[in-house]
């Protein structure tokens, strides 16, 4: 793999010498040599009950040995059954180490981590004899991984497949879902670190379950993270961990609170969309923090333009306008951004471990789907532009041609704010949308973010509500053709789906901020439309 050597260079030389004192600072209060001794005062006493359970991470590269032999174990019995397709049922931090895992060492894992009726179903439209689903949730409780299980366990038994030998939980010790993995007889039941947060959890078994049983070298990927542990509890500047945190929150206090993530042949896949939620969940909160803006590479919208209200990371070697390189194997580059964004707090005067914010979405969510009624018909578009109808927040302008709709919302947003486009579709037939972010961001000027619908409001969905108050929200939806019930349970999947985006977008008007929802009655006629109008109101 590219860029083996774990390394930060601050390649501008003005943030360099902005950073430095941040840095000084680190090392004097010795913070980086505490958290690695997992010192849970460092955040301040209120965050201090939270931190002393959540601070496990720093010593997952030796703690998480055992869970090779086991998976290595699992993993030949199910080769030697015949079973060699792996799905994932996860969110957030349960499914997106493990997607930039298998992606990097090039094995194949299919990860649900949507709500989509026809994502969904093309996961279960694979060979169901020789496939088995990796449940991943700390509770169990988590809405849409508690349907995949329900789903993927009716499609089991409606085979007639032996549904308790094809599923394997990991989940944390003592928790709902253990005891009803116990109740069923699942195959397996991993039981993750619980003093580790979602978003710190890559080398758990959250992590590295899933990738393991999908053929990825987790071994390699612990000793990777050990490589570098040492040099990440050193009190010094040289501590890669302490420049990284330094530049970070000495752009911020200049005013570039938005970190622009793209890669630069590192030879890791994805990395951009984990790092997205360490960052923004930890630090987008008390409205502050760092937005990350995950981009297609450095010649990107938002990357090569990069304004003063931002600062270009490059995962890789420093190009074009990168202001700060971070190089290093996958493993290596875990550890090395957990410790830098658990500094990054302590520099912000935040707690880098809670997220006040994700759950009023979830609740928004499930007070939609205890009112049908507000589903089903109680909203009427204010425009309908061929297969785009348009709905707006108050305050929002909704009338005219779509193009014009788009010109004035974009227009909305302030001139060092960004656009968040969220896209409730499904990820790989509709994954065209995602070409909207660089389009946008190309047209406005403004840092565009893209997150598809509902695993978005697993990371970045807290810095949304929490964090700085100067994005607005542009929701793509779309008509279901074949929707999916959800067994023993009174809604299908495209509803569930609905109600996610609708309760989202309320909470976002709740905190004042605009949101302007397209929906496509047909999702290819009217996402092409929406990419002419975008491109019309940049003109």
């Amino acid at each position: 793999m590219a860029g083996e050597t774990t390394g930060v260079e601050i390649v501008d030389a003005a943030l360099a010498g902005e950073a430095a004192p941040f840095a000084e600072r680190l090392v004097a209060d010795q913070v980086a040599s505490k958290l690695a001794s997992q010192d849970a005062t460092l955040w301040g006493p209120e965050a201090e009950s939270e931190a002393s359970i959540r601070l496990s991470w720093t010593t997952l590269h030796k703690s998480s040995r055992p869970l090779i032999g086991e998976i290595e174990a699992l993993r030949t019995d199910l080769r030697s059954e015949g079973v060699d397709r792996v799905v994932l049922a996860g969110m957030g931090g349960s499914s997106l180490a493990p997607e930039v895992i298998v992606a990097t060492e090039g094995v194949a894992l299919t990860v649900l981590d949507t709500t989509d009726p026809g994502q969904v179903a093309d996961a279960l439209a694979g060979d169901l004899e020789r496939t088995v689903i990796v449940v991943s949730s700390k509770s169990g409780g988590t809405v849409e991984t508690d349907s995949h299980r329900r789903i993927f366990a009716k499609a089991f038994a409606d085979a007639g497949i032996d549904a308790a030998r094809r599923i394997v939980v990991v989940t944390d010790p003592g928790s709902p879902f253990a005891d009803l993995s116990a109740k069923e007889g699942y195959r397996k039941v991993f039981l993750a670190d619980p003093n580790v947060g979602g978003r710190y959890s890559a080398l758990t078994a959250f992590g590295l379950v899933p990738a393991g049983l999908a053929g990825a070298d987790v071994a390699r990927l612990l000793d990777q993270a050990a490589s570098v542990a040492d040099e990440l509890a050193a009190d010094s500047v040289d501590n890669p961990a302490v420049a990284l945190a330094a530049a970070w929150v000495a752009a911020h206090e200049k005013g570039a609170e938005k970190v622009v993530i793209g890669d630069t042949g590192s030879g890791v896949k994805g990395f951009a969309d984990w790092a997205e939620q360490l960052i923004a969940e930890s630090t987008g909160k008390q409205g502050t923090g760092l937005l990350p803006v995950a981009v297609e590479g450095p010649s990107a919208p938002g990357f090569a333009d990069a304004k003063a209200d931002a600062t270009p990371v490059a995962v890789g070697p420093a190009e074009g306008a990168a202001k700060i390189s971070v190089t290093g194997s996958l493993g290596a580059q875990f550890l090395l951004w957990e410790f830098a964004t658990a500094l990054a707090g302590r520099l912000l005067g935040i707690n880098p471990f809670d997220q006040p914010d994700v759950e009023a979405a979830k609740k928004a969510a499930r007070s939609l789907l205890d009112n049908p009624d507000a589903l089903e018909g109680g909203e009427q578009p204010s425009t309908v532009d061929g297969a785009v109808e348009v709905f707006g927040s108050a305050g929002v302008a909704t009338d005219g041609k779509l193009a014009d709709i788009l010109r004035a919302f974009f227009a909305s947003a302030p001139e060092n704010g960004y656009i968040a486009v969220q896209a409730y579709l499904d990820r790989l037939d509709d994954a065209s949308t995602a070409v909207l972010r660089g389009e946008i961001a190309k047209r406005t000027g403004r840092q565009t973010t893209f997150g598809w619908g509902p695993r978005f409001l697993h990371s970045t969905g807290q810095y949304h509500k929490g964090g700085h108050q100067n994005g607005v929200f542009l929701q793509i939806t779309g008509a279901v053709e074949d929707d999916l019930d959800v067994p023993d349970r009174p809604y299908t999947l495209g509803v569930l789906q609905h109600a996610q985006a609708l309760g989202d977008g309320q909470v976002l008007a709740e905190h004042g901020r605009p949101v302007l929802r397209l929906h496509l009655t047909d999702r290819a006629a009217g996402l092409a439309e929406l990419v002419r109008a975008v491109q019309e109101a940049g003109e």
